[in-house]
């Protein structure tokens, strides 16, 4: 979706802003900014677990790995195949990723810990919380385009879509028939309490 340069989703806007403002590579940013998230889980009073430190290493390395072995100046035609390309990865890999329940990302766990401490909804709040970071990446120049809209659009239903045959179930859960929509709520992994739907 970088490399299309037709937009990207709200954190990506901001880590493009600040990879122009800084030397830092966008993986590196990536990192960096999902450490200093995870100071903001104090006051929730949420704990990391192998999915958030999975969420910051992997991405940070993909991401970097990513840019450099796809080439930068394409042709309209390869930038709107990259996007769409990457809307449906995206949204595979967030099944994937929901499915395992190892437990939430730096970002996701912010904002299902702002829910639960607020009493508002997790639609809500990730509106809220995704508006404003889409709001300074584009002030820092970052990418907003058809792709953030499409991004937008289509990553919960995407999700929604490969999530069934992504989810973990427990043994238990198997046996007593338990659905795909167990796992498509629980954005932090396994749920002490049901969830609000919300886009990753």
């Amino acid at each position: 979706m970088v490399r299309a340069s037709l937009g990207v989703n709200p954190w990506s806007v901001l880590y493009e802003g600040l990879e122009h403002r800084t030397s830092l590579s966008f993986g590196t940013i990536s990192a960096v900014l999902g450490v200093l998230v995870l100071l903001l889980w104090i006051p929730l009073k949420q704990r990391p677990t192998f999915g958030t430190v999975a969420n910051i290493v992997v991405l940070a390395y993909s991401s970097d790995l990513g840019l450099a072995l796809l080439p930068q100046h394409l042709g309209l035609p390869a930038r709107a195949g990259l996007l769409v390309g990457g809307v449906l990865l995206n949204g595979l890999s967030v099944a994937v990723y929901v499915g395992a329940r190892f437990g939430p990302g730096p970002r996701d766990g912010l904002m299902t810990g702002a829910s639960t401490a607020t009493g508002r909804s997790l639609r809500l709040v990730r509106t809220l919380v995704e508006l404003t970071v889409l709001a300074v990446g584009w002030l820092l120049g970052g990418t907003v385009g058809v792709g953030t809209v499409l991004y937008a659009l289509a990553v919960g239903p995407l999700r929604q879509f490969f999530l069934p045959w992504f989810v973990y179930r427990s043994r238990a859960g198997r046996g007593a028939g338990a659905g795909a929509s167990e796992g498509a709520d629980a954005e932090a992994g396994p749920p002490r309490r049901p969830q609000p739907q919300g886009t990753l």
